[in-house]
């Protein structure tokens, strides 16, 4: 993204990447299906006529310590007759009410769904069976003033199999490590508009990433739901933690609103119409004809925080926003990492070599979701880096429509306006090519398609290779070393994004800008 900070770096007073919101699960995967939980009931020789009875004294149990827990910290615990109503909301108002500043704020319970299990006949063995079961419960929202953490919340289901849910938010942690650091900054919502040390900012928000998550989430388990303990103090049962949704920041922050204001539009209107399918599937590290079937969207809202662009590829998603009045935000949210690929050894063999295998949701693989999606981030800022480039398109333009020497070679001129050559552009700066480059063979498939004989097909394979020198010649493509690959060089890009935008304007819209 360096382009861009480059491109617009008198408004620019800094940049700070790091999580931003992160919701976290805790699965008891023992309990957690049929078959384990048959198995723990025959270790607790617990019977299927018994199992109604049984969970609610678990329930019962749980609701004991909250209640015990929320006196003994003087908070409230407060029933919400509709689980619509905006949680953070109440809590917020209650901290600022109470002035709490530290510790539990209160805790909010209401019913809501949840998957469980239930004991009913079948009807052919004519005996008791356990079933899984889509139901509603009660579940209790922790909400707290974390001395490391800041603003955070765990919610519990109270009912088998007691799933834990820890939201929690980088921006606020990082607050409070700033606080204890002595560095000066203006927070505004879940981002800062000013930063006294940014480069010291930076620095702790990117130590968030060494966190032994397992032992900080144990831990407020420990805090929040020590029913836990004593439900399971016979057969111990670990929660295993995984990330459900996870949002990674990248927050530049402009000197002036205006500033931001002047260019956030533009921005705007180049990511709704410039960027496509392949774009977006190169925004998030992966390759189209590797892809498989996916479901790509875009769309753009206004919000009251401001204007909200955002690409989503299946469950996973990127997105722009304009933050108060001064940030612009790049955001990858990541809720389904199995799109993605991590480099590992596979899960039963742990010694074994190391492959490209499926990015997992548990905690061990946090590391590798902060490297792609700031690489995400990354590509994005980068692609918006040929915005406004100042440069007249006649002056950009000028020597690729003048012949050139290339190895001693004459090579023609270029004419973007000739719909072959505007073909040959299109062609290379497909953002699939973006990662690892083309082949001759792909441009061949893009420029004449499938169904050639082998001697039509070579005809056309000697055709790609004097077009690609030709390109070459004009100092538009690189060739990458050690391959048979290559790709657009970072300061042709611009220029050529420059000219395919400018086939697609309409005569008055030209003339506007001319005038």
């Amino acid at each position: 993204m360096q382009s861009f900070i480059a491109r617009h770096e008198d408004k620019i007073k800094g940049v700070l990447s790091g999580w931003d919101r992160i919701r976290f699960r805790g699965t008891l995967r023992f309990i957690a299906n049929t078959h384990g939980l048959m198995n723990f009931l025959w270790l607790m020789r617990i019977l299927l006529k018994d199992f109604k009875d049984t969970v609610l004294q678990w329930t019962d149990t749980i609701r004991a310590t909250t209640l015990q827990l929320a006196e003994q910290a003087r908070r409230p615990v407060i029933y919400l007759a509709s689980s619509a109503e905006r949680k953070e909301e109440r809590a917020r108002a209650i901290a600022a009410a109470d002035r709490v500043e530290q510790g539990l704020i209160c805790v909010l319970t209401c019913v809501e769904p949840c998957q469980t299990f239930t004991v009913g006949p079948n009807a052919q063995t004519k005996r008791l069976e356990l079933r899984p079961f889509t139901g509603k419960c009660l579940h209790q929202y922790f909400y707290v003033q974390h001395p490391i953490l800041g603003f955070m919340h765990v919610r519990l289901q109270t009912w088998l199999p007691f799933t834990v849910h820890v939201c929690l938010n980088g921006r606020e942690w990082l607050a409070r490590q700033m606080d204890r650091s002595g560095l000066g900054y203006v927070q505004q919502d879940n981002c800062f508009t000013d930063l006294a040390e940014g480069v010291r900012a930076q620095r702790l928000l990117t130590g968030q990433l060494r966190t032994d998550w397992e032992r900080l989430l144990n831990g407020l388990v420990k805090r929040f739901h020590p029913g836990h303990a004593r439900l399971f103090a016979e057969q111990p049962l670990p929660y295993y933690w995984s990330a459900d949704e996870t949002e990674w920041a990248t927050d530049v922050l402009f000197r002036t609103p205006a500033s931001l204001a002047e260019l956030y539009p533009r921005l705007v209107r180049h990511g709704i119409q410039a960027f496509n399918c392949h774009d977006v599937l190169r925004f998030l590290g992966r390759r189209a004809h590797l892809s498989g079937p996916c479901r790509i969207q875009s769309d753009l809202k206004t919000r009251v925080e401001g204007m909200r662009l955002k690409h989503q590829v299946n469950r996973n998603a990127l997105k722009m926003y304009d933050k108060q009045a001064v940030v612009l935000r790049i955001e990858t949210t990541i809720n389904d990492p199995r799109d993605l690929k991590v480099y590992r050894a596979k899960e039963n063999d742990p010694d074994g070599p190391k492959s490209w295998q499926r990015l997992r949701k548990g905690v061990a693989d946090m590391h590798r979701r902060a490297q792609v999606s700031q690489a995400a981030n990354a590509r994005y800022l980068e692609a918006l880096a040929t915005v406004e480039d100042r440069q007249p398109l006649g002056e950009a333009s000028k020597a690729l429509c003048q012949p050139t020497t290339w190895h001693g070679e004459r090579r023609r001129a270029l004419n973007p306006l000739n719909p072959e050559d505007a073909r040959l552009l299109e062609a290379v700066n497909r953002g699939e090519f973006a990662l690892q480059g083309f082949r001759n063979r792909d441009l061949r498939l893009l420029l004449f398609g499938t169904g050639a004989d082998a001697a039509t097909a070579r005809r056309q394979s000697a055709k790609v290779t004097r077009l690609i020198r030709l390109l070459r010649a004009h100092g538009l493509v690189q060739k990458i070393a050690t391959t048979h690959r290559y790709q657009i060089k970072e300061n042709a890009r611009p220029t050529i994004v420059a000219l395919l935008t400018a086939r697609q304007a309409d005569t008055k819209k030209l003339s506007d800008l001319a005038a």
